[in-house]
């Protein structure tokens, strides 16, 4: 990620000497007065100001860079800000230390120790950064691993936070891929029973013979080869919770035995005719029609209403407003970081690719072609090729404009990020993965306004 530094200093030699002490890693801005270095504030949001006290028009004086230090502590107080003073000014350092600057230092131009002070500043706003991050999670929603920024699944993310504190039976429903383990891990940890068990099984992936001892146990001597007791999956969450992936693939056989355990709240082990109770919190997941089911007759009416006192239907990554592209931001940076690529970005045709692609395996699919993307990349930059896409599916028709379609796409995008990050304008660029002006150029060409009370298009 690229370092944004802000020199205030109204000397041009100074300036320049100041402005090559530093890598092509940091993206430097340069001011000579208060004026210029708001505007730059503005445009910039750097994460580290250094502010030569004397400005014009009291250069010799210090009430202008006091002023300064006043507006950026107001405008950006979580900068970092480094003053700059003379050798006999120590005073200004410590009453600029005590208004809220970070650090200061002292002229004449030191580069080995100005680089010292600037890469501290720059470490304790990344440290702050991510401590941030940790408890605000900045994906927009309080359940770990899921990424939204769109209104379908902010929507699912929501009830699922009121539900989770109750003891609710729930039904999570959706394609495959589209992250209903993850939701249901969500309701354990943002339950009372967070920090007992949560056990889950797939009722798909378990032979029909084995099921039903995995998941009631079963007692010593009950069939061949059960040389010891074993506790079931029901009783391994006991005061925690029970996920039951694939609800809807259960045989009719356990559905009967299931139902009863969800009424009386007993489990009858393998071989055994004592009741053994049970507190725990059930949650189900299918991807399949549970309504077309019991129309089959392969599901039991009475023990859908059991499982679906409440029911979160998770809408298809395709069906997501804009939570495509910030899905793949998110694993291109995560996936980066894992495999020693932390700078990654998605060029252009892999944006418009990503956010036209249909992607029928949802969040699974696109986690296996990031990753794939991750390790094939020439360079710094993502490209649809890189992800085995094309940014237009299908037969080509001769009324679609892939220019227009590829701007629409940018501007819902853009305005999906903006709304994710509360109109940060700097937290918007990166979780687009592009630079801050570029991310100006763009709302002031969709005409996005670009402040939280004002969302709608410029007229």
């Amino acid at each position: 990620m690229t370092r944004r530094l802000l020199i205030v200093e109204d000397d041009p030699g100074l300036q320049s000497q100041m402005r090559w002490c530093f890598s092509d890693d940091i993206e430097v801005a340069l001011a000579a007065d208060r004026e210029s270095a708001l505007t730059a504030l503005r445009r910039l949001e750097p994460e580290v100001i250094t502010l030569d006290l004397g400005l014009p028009p009291d250069a010799g004086g210090a009430t202008e860079g006091f002023k300064l230090l006043e507006d950026i502590l107001r405008l950006a107080p979580m900068a970092k800000i480094i003053v700059v003073t003379g050798r006999e000014e120590k005073e200004n350092a410590v009453k600029a230390i005590g208004m809220g600057a970070s650090d200061f230092y002292q002229k004449p131009l030191d580069a080995d120790i100005l680089t010292f002070v600037v890469n501290r500043a720059f470490r304790l706003a990344e440290l702050e950064r991510d401590n941030r991050e940790l408890s605000s999670h900045r994906n927009g929603t309080n359940i770990k691993g899921i990424v939204a920024a769109s209104s379908q699944m902010l929507t699912i993310c929501r009830t699922l936070e009121k539900v989770a504190p109750t003891d609710v039976t729930t039904l999570i429903t959706g394609e495959t891929g589209t992250g209903k383990e993850l939701l249901a891990r969500g309701l354990h940890d943002l339950s009372q029973r967070a920090d007992k068990p949560f056990a889950t099984i797939n009722c798909a992936a378990i032979p029909e013979n084995l099921l039903e001892s995995e998941l009631f146990g079963f007692e010593k001597g009950s069939f061949t080869g059960a040389t010891q007791s074993k506790k079931g999956k029901i009783e391994s969450a006991n005061g925690g919770t029970l996920f039951l992936d694939e609800i809807g693939d259960m045989p009719m056989a356990l559905q009967a035995k299931l139902l009863r355990f969800l009424q009386e709240r007993v489990v009858d082990r393998v071989g055994s005719v004592k009741p053994i109770p049970v507190d725990v919190r059930v949650v189900c997941a299918t991807h399949r029609d549970v309504r077309q089911l019991i129309d089959s007759g392969d599901f039991r009416e009475d023990l859908y209403y059991r499982i679906s006192e409440i029911t979160l239907d998770v809408p298809a990554l395709r069906d997501r407003d804009g939570d495509a592209l910030v899905i793949a931001q998110s694993l291109l940076k995560s996936l980066g970081k894992q495999m020693d690529r932390p700078n990654l970005a998605f060029s252009e045709d892999a944006v418009a690719a990503i956010t036209t692609h249909p992607w029928p395996g949802n969040v699974r699919e696109m986690i296996n072609k990031v990753k794939r993307a991750t390790i094939m990349a020439d360079g710094k930059r993502v490209t649809a090729a890189d992800l085995e896409l094309s940014s237009g599916d299908g037969e080509a028709d001769d009324t679609l404009n892939l220019r227009q379609v590829r701007e629409r796409a940018e501007r819902a995008a853009i305005m999906q990020a903006l709304q994710c990050c509360q109109f940060n304008m700097a937290q918007a660029s990166r979780l687009l993965g592009i630079t801050r002006p570029t991310l100006y150029n763009l709302t002031d060409k969709y005409r996005i306004e670009t402040s939280a009370e004002s969302p709608e298009v410029r007229q």
